[in-house]
């Protein structure tokens, strides 16, 4: 078995689910008493959020390059970045080690083409929906159309993955109001719509909209376990 890295803490919310995920993934395939091996850091998240809101994305590339260094140092075979949104910087954080990045835009979208998914709604913080490294990536190497939702529902979206998901905090009216846009985006044309980004399945899950999700957190976990398990 391989050993999985994974860059988390952005938010650690989501990383407990990472964690989470990958285990169980691990045990289903191997069973018994088999969990992940995996080397872990998780980083203070208050001083990436400013670099976010500042735009220094090399300040934050900086610091998470030499976070991804030290799990390749810890035996890592690969590494995963356990947030969409700072996969903006996932080329520099590749650059600076020596194992393959799993991108999470990838891992999704491998998915979405197997299963004949030409067009995609797309929910995650405003960076994620509206700059190109994630959307132009859906676009661009998978030839998925890819929607995002009106700009005010994006300041929504937005809003509820810092002030509250990322606090641990879940609302039922933050939940009606994603379900609205997952809807909207359904009438738009989306044949599904991706959780682009790791908190939201804690808000919303399959079984509250008849539109398919796709939760990055397990599509990144379960194509983290296939690499760990896979022969070779």
């Amino acid at each position: 078995m391989k050993t999985i890295g994974l860059l988390g803490g952005m938010s650690w919310e989501s990383t407990l689910g990472y964690y989470r995920a990958i285990n169980e993934g691990v045990k289903k395939s191997l069973g018994g008493l088999h969990s992940a091996k995996i080397a872990l850091v998780s980083v203070d998240f208050a001083p990436i959020e400013k670099l976010q809101k500042a735009g220094d994305w090399a300040g934050a590339a900086r610091i998470l390059s030499a976070e991804a260094q030290k799990i390749e140092a810890a035996g890592a075979d690969f590494l995963l970045i356990c947030t969409n949104t700072m996969h903006k910087v996932a080329p520099e954080i590749a650059a600076a080690i020596n194992i393959p990045l799993i991108h999470i835009a990838d891992a999704t979208a491998e998915i979405l083409v197997k299963d004949g998914i030409q067009s995609v709604g797309l929910l995650g913080t405003a960076f994620t929906m509206e700059q190109d490294f994630y959307k132009g990536r859906l676009e661009n190497s998978y030839g998925l159309r890819v929607l995002i939702p009106s700009e005010a529902d994006r300041e929504i979206v937005h809003r509820t993955i810092y002030q509250e998901l990322c606090m641990g905090i879940v609302e039922s009216s933050s939940k009606g109001q994603y379900i609205r846009i997952i809807d909207a985006l359904q009438k738009q044309g989306a044949q599904a719509v991706i959780l682009g980004c790791t908190e939201i399945a804690m808000l919303v899950q399959q079984g509250d909209t008849p539109v398919r999700l796709l939760d990055t957190t397990a599509t990144h976990a379960a194509k983290a376990v296939h690499c760990a398990l896979e022969s070779g």
